[in-house]
């Protein structure tokens, strides 16, 4: 039997990903709450997203969630699945990350994220690897609600322990 201890070391590196894989994340329902504080952080008090009368009158006819704490939810989820875990030691830096907003995302939508390798590419430097992954938002009724493309730069396995023991 595996245990969690088995795989506590367990590093995938630029190497170990293949374009064309798919990982799904577990989900999370956007409450209420989760509006109200975002709102209150942001200061974003757009009346779509907090003034139910006014809502109503909109093309979407009800309250919407911002698209700011979908998409922070969305990698919240992403980096909180097993794959990126698993990465989090031989990330070096997100460089790049562009969001689209493709529907609305409603208060009480449960949404998943599901993130694919996209492309890789080799850099001059042999311990260092591109990788480009298509994250994409759906709701419980598996509509995508955002579509994001996010460009790590990460460890390859010619990179030393010692670089990622420090």
């Amino acid at each position: 039997m595996t245990t969690l201890n088995d795989i506590a070391d367990t590093r995938l590196y630029w190497d170990d990903l293949v374009p064309g894989t798919v990982f799904k994340t577990g989900g999370r329902t956007i409450t209420e709450a989760d509006v109200g504080a975002f709102a209150g952080l942001t200061a974003d008090f757009n009346r779509a997203h907090v003034d139910r009368e006014f809502a109503q009158q909109t093309p979407f006819g009800q309250r919407i969630a911002h698209g700011m704490l979908v998409a922070s939810v969305s990698v919240g989820l992403a980096t909180r699945s097993l794959v990126h875990l698993l990465m989090e030691q031989t990330q070096i830096a997100v460089m790049e990350n562009t969001i689209k907003f493709i529907k609305p995302t409603l208060i009480n939508d449960t949404i998943h994220v599901e993130i694919e390798v996209l492309e890789q590419r080799q850099t001059r430097n042999p311990q260092r690897g591109v990788t480009i992954f298509q994250r994409v938002t759906k709701n419980q009724n598996d509509e995508t609600l955002i579509e994001s493309r996010v460009v790590y730069l990460m460890h390859t396995r010619a990179v030393s322990a010692e670089v990622l023991a420090s």
